[in-house]
């Protein structure tokens, strides 16, 4: 497997103008998201060769991906996501890209591999999120001081501690069900 762009950039301007609408949404879970988003987008660089047109669709799709869980308050949040990244995307420069953006969503948490030649980034982004989501067990390839680093420059401030809540919460209503977010 070839590696890509292993560096690490502490802010990334398009996020952070995102981010800034929705700091107040999110609360005390802000840090947390936030530097889950930071250290997905940067796995994603490092798994796929990005164009600076790619870098801004995984931008954007990494702000949203996870959004639902705020704006609508459910684990059932891959709809809400979408919705709110199509919203953003209305009617300016980028909406071209909405479809693209919206799959990278919509099947960040498949469980098998996307095949999606159309879009390579799709798959590489479900790969990023996972290995996010696995605090690094699960690479792709990624070296592990890689993950180290990315894990230190944006630390999960409880980020996984309220996923772990989220999925408790519904497990405990539905326990016989798989999470409305898990795609196969």
């Amino acid at each position: 497997m070839t590696l890509h762009d292993l560096s690490i950039r502490p802010r990334i301007d398009l996020l952070e103008d995102i981010f800034g609408a929705w700091r107040e949404r999110i609360g005390a879970d802000y840090e947390g998201y936030r530097n889950h988003v930071y250290r997905m987008v940067h796995c994603c660089g490092a798994l796929h060769d990005c164009s600076a047109e790619d870098r801004d669709k995984i931008a954007i799709a990494g702000a949203f991906h996870d959004i639902g869980i705020w704006s609508d308050h459910t684990v059932d949040y891959l709809p809400p996501s979408v919705a709110q990244a199509r919203a953003y995307l209305a009617g300016g420069p980028r909406e071209a890209w909405s479809a693209e953006i919206e799959r990278m969503i919509d099947l960040h948490h498949k469980l098998r591999r996307v095949r999606d030649d159309a879009s390579p980034l799709v798959e590489a982004f479900r790969k990023a999120d996972l290995v996010d989501f696995s605090l690094g067990v699960v690479r792709f390839g990624l070296p592990g001081s890689y993950i180290g680093e990315l894990k230190a420059a944006f630390p999960n401030a409880g980020f996984h501690k309220r996923l772990v809540q989220l999925a408790g919460g519904w497990f405990r209503q539905h326990p016989l069900s798989a999470p409305p977010f898990l795609k196969w």
